[in-house]
C-alpha cells in the first residue's frame, strides 16, 4: 500500500480555464490603446505576485489583483461604477459547478481501494473546501489537507503528521512549482500530470528525482490506475 497525496485544482477537476477567461473579458474591458493584450497580462501577472503575498491564494487575491491593474493602466478616472464591473469578473468563477478531468471519480475509486489517499489543496480555506464539498470526492480519501502554500515544509510537516513512509508516498499533481519539486525536495516521489492550462505563476522546469526517489509522468490522471 502506497500513501497518495493528491492536488485538486486542474489536477482533478478544471480550476485555471475560469480564471483565464474572466482574464481575458477583463483585457477586452480595459480595451487599452498603448499596451497590446500581452502587454497587459504581464502587467496583471506581477500584480498577482504581489497580490498572493498580501491575500494568499483564491478568488480575494485574485479580485484585488484585476483591481489594481485596472487602477494602473486605466486611460479613464476609476469610477466605483468600473470598479463594480471589474469585480464582476471574479464573480462569476464562484460557485461554479464541478468540471472533472477525464476519469477522475473512477480513477479515484480505483486508487481509493488499494491505497491510502489524502487530498493536499492550497488556498482560501473556505473556497478549497468548499469545492471539495460540491466534488463529492471527500469519500475516497482518508484525509484532507488545505495549506495556504506548498512547499518543502509544508510536505514534510504533512508527512510527519500522517506518518508517511518515504518509501512508499507520492505527490501527484499538475504544477512543477507547488505539486512536484518541492515535494521531491521533501524526499517524497512524484506523479506529474500536465494541464494544458496550468496557471502561468505555476510554470517551472520540472527538476529530476533524487537518487533513491522516482518521478512518473503521466499524460492524465486515469493513466495512474496502470501504476498504482
Amino acid at each position: 500500500m502506497q500513501t497518495l497525496l493528491i492536488d485538486a485544482d486542474d489536477t482533478l477537476w478544471e480550476n485555471n480555464v475560469y480564471f483565464e477567461r474572466a482574464i481575458a473579458r477583463f483585457i477586452s474591458f480595459l480595451n487599452h490603446h498603448e499596451f497590446a493584450p500581452e502587454q497587459v497580462r504581464e502587467v496583471l501577472n506581477d500584480v498577482e505576485r504581489e497580490c498572493i503575498v498580501k491575500h494568499g491564494y483564491g478568488l480575494h487575491s485574485f479580485a484585488h489583483a484585476l483591481v489594481d491593474t485596472f487602477e494602473r493602466l486605466s486611460p479613464v478616472p476609476v469610477t466605483p461604477e468600473l470598479h463594480e464591473q471589474v469585480l464582476g469578473f471574479t464573480r462569476i468563477i464562484e460557485n461554479h459547478d464541478i468540471e472533472f478531468l477525464p476519469e477522475v471519480p473512477e480513477t479515484l475509486e480505483h486508487l481509493s481501494q488499494r491505497h491510502r489517499l489524502i487530498l493536499v489543496t492550497k488556498g482560501a480555506q473556505a473556497e478549497q473546501s468548499g469545492k471539495v464539498e460540491r466534488s463529492g470526492v471527500t469519500k475516497y480519501f482518508a484525509a484532507t489537507e488545505i495549506v495556504a502554500e506548498k512547499n518543502v515544509e509544508i510536505y514534510a510537516h504533512i508527512a510527519a503528521k500522517y506518518e508517511c513512509s518515504h518509501d512508499s508516498t507520492w505527490m501527484i499533481g499538475n504544477s512543477p512549482k507547488s505539486d512536484i519539486n518541492p515535494a521531491l525536495a521533501a524526499g517524497l516521489h512524484a506523479v506529474f500530470v500536465p494541464h494544458g492550462d496550468t496557471w502561468i505563476l505555476e510554470h517551472e522546469e520540472v527538476n529530476p528525482a533524487p537518487a533513491g526517489q522516482k518521478l512518473l509522468i503521466v499524460g492524465r490522471f486515469a493513466e495512474l490506475r496502470d501504476h498504482f
